[in-house]
């Protein structure tokens, strides 16, 4: 009998500590959102440019519209249509505190399409941002919420989902609901790096340490040291059983058997998610295209729920041999191991700060001649001795303002001045724009002026200057004017000398017509606006750039 009620007292503990868990993460209550098995190009905490991924890329096959159902029974709460980030996105909400969101999508099922047309239509803009009540559009389990695609910043055809706390809006990894996904590889070990940490991670940079695996174990030599203040840095990737490289979920940083690091990514809100920078080897994540994940905490890196024990800088206090132990974890448990040992050398010379250091959590100023920079307490996320210069630019109206390196993160946006280097006429004024070169690629806004300085705001370091753009907006059509158009669709392709095309407006017959942004073509699909067989047709298109140039193009065609 004692034995029976021991029985049923340890179940009941057993069922409750799975209650517990389930009640954190429900399983098995939200199901694959397509109709093919889940095979992944992405998972949660995938380490990106700027951010952290922040749901699941599931593939489709290199194919389009394939069918996007609801995991769970809800409501359709929100849509999102633009030209970057989700493309088309639908947000479910369910009923036990979560909302679904599905992205990159062609196109909604026909009653919610429907109904984002008329809106567009009505407000006379392509962009929506819509929300829902629970009455609207109601969804079951299963149900066809929309077709797969490639819109927004998609490089390919695939399904962007995530799962979010409704009340809180932080995305949680997916794969703590119960998917069925099989996995069976532990990560994968490619590179240790060890880290200075008497100035900052930034200088003199990483320190990379040759890896060697025997059997399941990754190893390497005695690691000699010269800073008695080091960190270290993993690079990894997680295979699971589909090829593509996903980002370690669960690391641990042990020495002489004792945790002193370790992140586990679970959730992250999207107000967060920038934090990635402080979290990774950003110099080498930009200049080398190499994923090193930081074992430590650097001071301005403030990611809540990412990381525990203390700050994973290593005080080496003897010229003793100590052993270090990291342990790297998928949500599957597949557990991978790398042992070495550690040696103080010789201690080099430390790293000193300059009266142009800006260290984190603290706001700095710094100018030159014709230029200055302003970044908040929140700039940085470790130490950077700040190098600002100029040079003569015959391009532009302005020297070119060298902010430190582009290799180095910014966390927020810093206002930046520079001085015009001639008097600007009001009209001139009103022609510039600020552009700042980042090396792979341009930030170009509208200049706003106070006397001869022109102010911008930026969150990538690079090199600034001004410039005067006259040049005007275009789009050219993929027909021939005044030709019988026989195919689905419009399209027309957008360019711009300086900058981007900020606004474009279309009108058939003096009416808007709503047109889709695709990349850099902007793209109409037939429907009862424009039917078979209506004649001839007036398309005026009006564009306008980052500099504010206005540009009226006008079209024929026939239908």
């Amino acid at each position: 009998m004692k034995i029976f009620l021991r029985l049923i007292v340890l179940v009941s503990f057993i069922i409750t500590i799975t209650a517990f868990a389930q009640s954190n993460y429900p399983q098995g209550y939200f199901r694959n959102p397509l109709n093919i098995p889940i095979n992944l190009a992405a998972n949660f905490g995938a380490v990106r440019s700027n951010h952290f991924h922040m749901g699941l890329d599931i593939r489709t096959n290199s194919q389009e519209n394939l069918p996007v159902v609801a995991a769970a029974n809800g409501y359709v709460s929100r849509i999102k249509v633009e030209h970057y980030g989700f493309g088309n996105a639908v947000y479910v909400t369910h009923p036990n505190g979560y909302t679904t969101v599905y992205a990159h999508l062609n196109k909604y099922f026909a009653q919610l399409d429907e109904y984002v047309k008329e809106q567009q239509y009505k407000d006379e803009k392509w962009e929506q941002d819509i929300s829902f009540s629970p009455n609207q559009f109601p969804v079951t389990k299963g149900q066809l919420i929309a077709l797969s695609g490639n819109t927004g910043g998609s490089a390919g055809p695939h399904l962007h989902f995530e799962i979010r706390d409704t009340k809180t809006e932080e995305c949680i990894n997916p794969l703590l609901f119960g998917f069925n996904i099989p996995d069976g590889i532990a990560p994968i070990i490619s590179g240790l790096y060890w880290y200075d940490r008497r100035f900052s991670t930034y200088e003199p940079g990483a320190n990379g340490i040759a890896v060697k695996k025997t059997g399941n174990i990754y190893t390497s030599n005695v690691i000699q040291v010269n800073s008695p203040q080091i960190s270290f840095g993993i690079k990894a990737v997680d295979k699971a059983n589909q090829g593509f490289n996903l980002g370690i979920y669960d690391a641990e940083l042990l020495i002489d058997g004792k945790s002193v690091y370790s992140f586990k990514i679970d959730r992250i809100h999207y107000n967060d998610t920038r934090y990635i920078n402080g979290c990774v080897d950003f110099t080498k994540f930009i200049r080398d295209k190499m994923s090193i994940q930081h074992l430590s905490n650097l001071p301005g890196m403030k990611l809540p729920n990412y990381s525990s024990g203390s700050d994973g800088i290593i005080n080496l206090q003897d010229n003793e041999i100590h052993n270090i132990e990291i342990i790297l974890k998928d949500v599957n448990g597949n557990t991978s191991r790398l042992t070495t040992k550690i040696q103080l050398s010789n201690s080099s010379e430390k790293i000193s700060s300059s009266n142009k250091t800006v260290s984190p959590n603290e706001s700095k100023t710094i100018r030159t001649e014709n230029a200055e920079i302003n970044l908040s307490k929140n700039a940085v996320y470790d130490a950077v001795n700040f190098n600002m210069s100029e040079k003569p630019d015959a391009e532009t109206v302005s020297n070119s303002i060298v902010l430190n390196s582009p290799y180095i993160p910014i966390h927020d946006f810093y206002s930046v001045k520079i001085k015009s280097n001639r008097k600007l006429s009001s009209e001139e004024k009103d022609k510039t724009v600020l552009e700042l070169n980042y090396g792979s690629d341009k930030n170009i806004i509208k200049a706003k002026w106070n006397g001869d300085w022109a102010e911008g705001q930026f969150n990538r370091l690079g090199t600034a200057r001004l410039l005067i753009d006259n040049s005007l907006p275009a789009v050219s059509p993929s027909w021939k004017e005044g030709a019988m158009i026989t195919i689905n669709s419009l399209r027309l392709k957008g360019t711009t000398k300086i900058g981007d095309i900020e606004s474009f407006r279309a009108e058939l017959n003096g009416k808007w017509l709503r047109f889709a942004r695709v990349k850099d073509d902007f793209v109409y699909i037939f429907d009862e606006k424009c039917p078979k067989g209506s004649g001839s047709h007036t398309l005026k298109v009006t564009t306008i750039n980052t500099a504010g140039n206005i540009n009226t193009q006008t079209f024929t065609f026939q239908r």
